[in-house]
């Protein structure tokens, strides 16, 4: 009981002690102030900026010279759906013409000698609507393109046999 009494008392001096400080509190506190800090002086002539090693690519000319020498589709006889074959070629003038939406193509419908007159204008206007469906499946907008159909009033090739009429059912992607 004691040594209780004893802690409780030097326990009370501490804290009045520690009341009784001496700091006026009506007196502003010191306030410390800082030395200038030396800089150094600019440099006179500003570095040059390092020289770019990266080239410049004009993504519009790229894209016309990959379909420059791709403007064919041709088809089977008596048939206007476009072969698998012609994708990657689709595909190139589909990126030609998303990358710059004021490229637009005239595809031109046309037939081989065979049928008639009538049936080759609708047949080659069926050819070029299917190439014209197959650029806006790619995201190739309708005002882009223009079908039409020459029929077998154009022919590529001259003959009377397979070979000729092979070259002459066709559409040609040609810039308007």
């Amino acid at each position: 009981m004691k040594t209780t009494r004893y802690a409780l008392s030097v326990l009370a001096l501490a804290a009045m002690a520690g009341c009784a400080s001496k700091v006026d509190l009506d007196k502003p506190a010191p306030v410390e102030t800082a030395q200038p800090v030396q800089t150094t002086p600019p440099p006179a002539t500003p570095a040059p900026a390092p020289e770019s090693k990266v080239a410049t690519v004009d993504l519009g000319a790229e894209l016309t010279k990959a379909v420059s020498d791709k403007r064919v589709v041709y088809f089977d006889f008596d048939s206007y759906v476009v072969k698998d074959s012609y994708a990657p070629l689709l595909d190139a003038h589909a990126k030609r013409m998303n990358n710059d939406r004021k490229v637009a193509l005239r595809l031109e419908g046309n037939t081989d000698e065979r049928g008639g007159s009538e049936y080759n204008l609708a047949l080659g206007q069926k050819r070029s609507e299917a190439v014209a469906k197959s650029l806006e499946a790619l995201g190739v907008q309708a005002g882009q393109v223009e079908p039409v159909s020459f029929g077998k009033e154009r022919p590529a090739a001259e003959g009377h046999d397979e070979a000729a009429w092979s070259k002459n059912r066709r559409v040609e992607l040609k810039d308007k």
